[in-house]
């Protein structure tokens, strides 16, 4: 199953963009034999200023009609990284064509992309800046390859 992050704004190059990098081949390595990936982070700019509304217009276009779509919000379902890997491979069984991360910018998601999304996900309570929860998706994209394939990444 091929796995898509849309997240609004660019990256620049320094630890951020490092960590994703490596985490993003972490998993491209360990997901493929179970089935998940590669996966690609495209970054979308809104570039005349539209706020949400026009951000929600770039992220919806990107993504495919038959994909799955999980949204990236603070007031989506929390998850522990053991629900989250088993929330993936249930995802991965169901045979779509791809899966969808889709993370906005400083401002969340307009309503109109949280409505297309099959999931709501949150990394806690606490509001994070949205470049770091590019780090933190992938992060966790890794850590779920590892709990699928009983890696010892992951220690309870």
């Amino acid at each position: 199953m091929r796995l898509r992050i849309l997240a609004i704004g660019r990256l620049r190059n320094g630890p951020e963009k490092d960590l994703i990098e490596d985490y993003i081949s972490r998993f491209n390595r360990s997901g493929r034999p179970l089935g998940l990936g590669p996966v690609e982070l495209t970054e979308l700019e809104d570039k005349k200023g539209g706020g949400k509304a026009a951000e929600a217009g770039l992220l919806l276009k990107a993504i495919g009609p038959s994909a799955t779509v999980i949204a990236l919000d603070e007031r989506g379902k929390m998850q522990s990284s053991p629900d989250f890997a088993a929330h993936l491979a249930q995802i991965r069984d169901s045979a779509p064509s791809e899966l969808v991360f889709v993370i906005g910018g400083a401002d969340g998601l307009d309503p109109a992309v949280l409505q297309r999304a099959d999931f709501s996900l949150s990394f806690g309570a606490m509001v994070w800046p949205h470049m770091l929860v590019r780090v933190m998706l992938t992060e966790q994209l890794y850590r779920a390859a590892s709990i699928l394939a009983g890696g010892p990444y992951h220690r309870v």
